[in-house]
């Protein structure tokens, strides 16, 4: 098989963390086969290579052959040449991540480069043991945050122009938002992004949130960190409500959580993610309303489902399988969301979500926070 060539051109880079355990933002990784490996690395980075990443031997650049000059691209597709040497001759296979001018590069230089468009897709899958415990941790740590945003609503006062009220000042999706964030910094887990979304605007399922929060509406919790030295993500929602909870927001909440139970009480080796899904379309269509999946509209005026029932989660927050109407053969080993949603323009949404993993016995849901439209009840 020909030698694998990754090229970290960014810490987030998915391929190059799984192959190596390390974010790093600039580096060069061979592989010429199992157990024959070498990470090339800027010399600032070599001890902590070293310490941290897995690879059979970690090299600075300048072992490499690695010289200055003003293309940066160029020097590292040197030293992917030099590292590569006579065992190239078949060519490379590289990640479909590969930024377009690293590729250029090497094709400049007289190396034959393969796009592997479903590298490490399998084996990215199947979880091992660490990396269940890894993501099971994540998920732990978004229940942290989410209890801390809920915790701050229920601290709030309703003020006469209907908005939430926290230590004299109206309180925000921001203010929300960066407790949640520092929370999680403070245990070991970041997030660039989060959802704290108020109505009627949460009724955009990815509108992150801005402004005040409103009373007696939805809001929709999203939380999904990645930890600072496993790499890897959690995903967790729950919605709620800080006053009177409106029946047609009950409602749609009783009718996502069945959705949930009923999507999640099929996940097992061997199910289809479209059957997975279908179910979920099916309790939303027969609690009356309606999804956008094909032979499942229902209802065509009130709210609706616009999205897939759930997805991969792992190094990436958005990864393999997919529970949507597509034949999705699920595995143990899968680890995947389960987040049904009812959404109405001008009104708002609800939205759950747990994530778990698939076993030979079934579904072990990482996830503990009740289900429930009322902050006191995870508090």
């Amino acid at each position: 098989m020909k030698p694998l060539l990754l090229f970290a051109s960014e810490e987030a880079d998915a391929d190059f963390l799984y192959a190596t355990r390390m974010s790093v933002g600039e580096a060069l990784y061979v592989r010429f086969a199992e157990g024959d490996d070498l990470l090339v690395v800027p010399t600032l980075e070599l001890e902590r290579a070293r310490l941290q990443a897995r690879s059979g031997c970690v090299i600075d650049r300048r072992e490499a052959g690695w010289t200055e000059q003003q293309d940066r691209v160029g020097a590292w597709a040197d030293v992917a040449v030099q590292v590569l040497g006579d065992r190239a001759g078949g060519g490379v296979r590289v990640s479909p991540r590969l930024p377009a001018g690293f590729y250029v590069a090497l094709q400049r230089r007289g190396l034959e480069v393969e796009l592997d468009d479903r590298l490490f897709e399998e084996e990215r899958r199947r979880k091992s043991p660490e990396e269940a415990t890894f993501i099971r941790s994540a998920q732990e740590a978004a229940q942290v945050a989410c209890v801390e945003v809920i915790a701050n609503l229920s601290a709030a006062t309703i003020g006469g122009d209907g908005l939430l009220w926290l230590e004299d000042h109206p309180l925000t999706s921001e203010r929300l938002m960066a407790r949640a964030q520092s929370a999680l910094q403070e245990i070991g887990y970041g997030a660039a992004e989060v959802i704290v979304a108020g109505s009627p605007e949460c009724a955009l399922p990815h509108f992150r949130g801005e402004g005040p929060i409103r009373a007696h509406a939805p809001v929709i919790i999203d939380i999904f960190p990645r930890g600072a030295s496993s790499h890897y993500h959690g995903d967790l929602t729950r919605t709620v409500v800080v006053g009177q909870i409106d029946d047609r927001v009950r409602k749609m909440h009783d009718a996502c959580v069945l959705a949930l139970e009923a999507g999640r009480a099929l996940l097992r080796p061997g199910a289809n993610g479209r059957d997975v899904h279908h179910a979920v379309c099916r309790v939303l269509v027969e609690r009356g309303y309606g999804t956008t999946t094909k032979g499942f509209e229902g209802s065509a005026e009130g709210p609706r489902m616009n999205h897939s029932t759930g997805h991969g989660v792992g190094i990436e927050v958005h990864e393999p399988p997919q529970l949507r109407d597509l034949d999705y053969p699920l595995q143990a080993g899968d680890v995947l969301t389960v987040e049904p949603g009812l959404y109405l323009v001008g009104f708002g949404g609800v939205r759950v979500e747990n994530t778990g993993m698939i076993t030979e016995e079934g579904f072990d849901d990482f996830t503990t926070l009740p289900l429930s439209l009322d902050p006191a009840d995870y508090l």
